[in-house]
């Protein structure tokens, strides 16, 4: 498992910007939402070459480059739950920052991020 990535100012001012206006749960909390049969789409950010070496088991590739672009004609519906994962809880606040703005209407960001669930006991592939 990496250690979490030092971050510059503005990409962490950027960040908190975008997590004041979405949902976020904590690895616990998903897996909660797992164990309770809560539908969800639970959607990789991150980039091809992270997502080969290692995803959640049943995730989508969506990475933060593209996922605007393709969102739409992968998720039709926007009242779909999507639970966005990336690196550590950054990315995916960003993406799921931009697809709320899109009319996607519950996108949460999980904090910890593919850290937590590579440890959480949860399925990978």
């Amino acid at each position: 498992m990496s250690a979490p990535k030092a971050h510059n100012p503005g990409f962490l001012a950027l960040v908190n910007d975008a997590k004041s206006r979405i949902r976020e749960v904590d690895i616990e909390q998903y897996k909660q939402m797992v164990s309770s049969g809560e539908p969800h789409l639970l959607v990789d950010v991150r980039e091809d070459g992270e997502w080969t070496a290692g995803h959640a088991a049943g995730a989508m590739h969506l990475g933060k480059g593209i996922i605007e672009r393709d969102i739409e004609s992968r998720v039709p519906d926007k009242d779909t739950t999507l639970v966005l994962y990336c690196g550590g809880g950054f990315r995916s606040a960003l993406a799921g920052d931009a697809i709320r703005k899109m009319g996607y209407s519950s996108v949460i960001s999980l904090d910890g991020g593919w850290r937590a669930f590579e440890s959480s006991g949860l399925p990978v592939e």
